[in-house]
C-alpha cells in the first residue's frame, strides 16, 4: 500500500435531503483529557434541528448547536462552550455524522467531553451504521465554493478551498521525523468513510507527553487510544517516568517507533488528520460542495477555516 494512497470515487453525489439517524444509540468510554467515564448517547431529530450537543448532567441540561462559533479551544481537540456548558473532544462524531450525511441529531453527554473510545471514528461510524439513517423531505442547505479561499498559518499550515463538481479532500502531512515519514491522503467518497478512514487513531509523539501532562490533558490518554510515536532519544529515567504516569509497560529508550505496534493503515496519521479535519469543517453547520486541500491542518487550523466559510456563505 502506498503513503499516497487515493480514496476517490470521481462520480460521488452529495444527497440533497436532510437526513438523521434511524434509532437512538449510546457509547461509554473513558475521557482523554477528564480522564472520567462518560456516557454519550445520540438521538434522531426532526428537519431543521442541526447537531445539537446537551449536556445532561448540569443544571437546566444546556444544549446548543455544534457550530464554530462556539469554539473555545483548540489544543489536542476540538473544545465547544456555550454559556456555561463545555464540551470536548468532539471531532471524531462530528466526522461520522458528517460522513454519513446526517445533519440533525441529538448528542447528550453526561460529562465535559465525548469519550475517545479507541482513539477513532469507527465506533461511532459502526454505530450509525446499526441504527440506520432516514432521510426527510425537507431539503439539504448546501454551500457551493465558487472561489478559491485560503487561511493559512506563520508555521506553514494552510487549508484552501477551491470550486469543485464533487467534495474533495486532500491532506499532507510532514512532521520532519525519523519514525513517522511525510504522508498525503485523499478522500470523496463518504460511502468508504467507514472502511478507509473510520479506524484511523489519533496519534502523540512521546516528546509531547510530558508537557500536555503538566497541562492538565491526556490524564485519559493511554496505548490503547492513540498511536503513540517515539523518535527523539530521551534517557531511560525520563521515559519509565512517562510509562509509569500512563501506566503502560516500560519501554527501551533506545528503540525508536511506533509503541502501540502495527499500525491499522501505512498512512494512518494522515487519515486520521483528514478525520479531524472533515469533523471540525462540520462545524461550519452545513454540507459543502468543493475541494479542500489541507497541508498540517489541526484544530486551530481547521476551525477557523470553518469559521470563515460560515462567515463567507452563511452569515451574509
Amino acid at each position: 500500500m502506498s503513503d499516497n494512497l487515493q480514496l476517490i470515487k470521481s462520480d460521488n453525489e452529495l444527497d440533497m435531503k436532510q437526513k438523521t439517524i434511524g434509532n437512538s444509540f449510546e457509547l461509554e468510554g473513558k475521557g482523554l483529557h477528564s480522564g472520567l467515564m462518560l456516557k454519550l448517547t445520540f438521538h434522531p431529530a426532526p428537519a431543521g434541528t442541526g447537531l445539537i450537543i446537551r449536556r445532561i448532567d448540569l443544571e437546566n441540561q444546556p444544549s446548543f448547536e455544534a457550530l464554530a462559533d462556539y469554539v473555545s479551544q483548540t489544543v489536542r481537540g476540538t473544545v465547544l462552550k456555550s454559556g456555561e456548558a463545555q464540551v470536548s473532544t468532539i471531532e471524531h462524531a462530528m466526522a461520522a455524522l458528517y460522513a454519513n450525511g446526517i445533519d440533525n441529531c441529538l448528542m447528550e453527554v453526561n460529562g465535559p467531553e465525548f469519550p475517545i473510545l479507541d482513539g477513532s471514528a469507527r465506533m461511532y461510524a459502526e454505530k450509525i451504521a446499526e441504527a440506520g439513517i432516514v432521510e426527510t423531505e425537507v431539503d439539504k442547505d448546501i454551500i457551493y465554493i465558487d472561489e478559491a479561499i485560503e487561511y493559512a498559518t506563520p508555521n506553514g499550515s494552510y487549508i484552501r478551498a477551491t470550486p469543485a463538481e464533487n467534495t474533495e479532500y486532500e491532506v499532507s502531512i510532514d512532521y520532519n521525523s525519523v519514525v513517522l515519514p511525510a504522508q498525503t491522503v485523499s478522500f470523496s467518497d463518504f460511502t468508504q468513510f467507514k472502511k478507509d478512514l473510520s479506524n484511523a487513531r489519533t496519534f502523540v509523539f512521546v516528546r509531547e507527553i510530558e508537557p500536555l501532562l503538566n497541562m492538565n490533558l491526556i490524564r485519559g490518554g493511554d496505548l490503547k487510544n492513540a498511536i503513540v510515536i517515539y523518535d527523539q532519544f530521551m534517557p531511560q529515567e525520563n521515559i519509565d517516568k512517562l510509562t509509569e504516569k500512563l501506566n503502560q509497560p516500560r519501554v527501551l529508550a533506545s528503540e525508536f517507533g511506533y509503541l502501540t505496534g502495527d499500525l491499522n493503515y501505512e498512512n494512518e496519521p494522515a487519515r486520521h488528520k483528514l478525520v479531524d479535519l472533515i469533523g471540525d469543517l462540520a462545524l461550519t453547520g452545513k454540507s459543502f460542495v468543493g475541494k479542500i486541500s489541507a497541508h498540517c491542518p489541526g484544530h486551530h487550523i481547521n476551525t477557523e477555516f470553518a469559521k470563515i466559510l460560515r462567515e463567507k456563505y452563511i452569515k451574509k
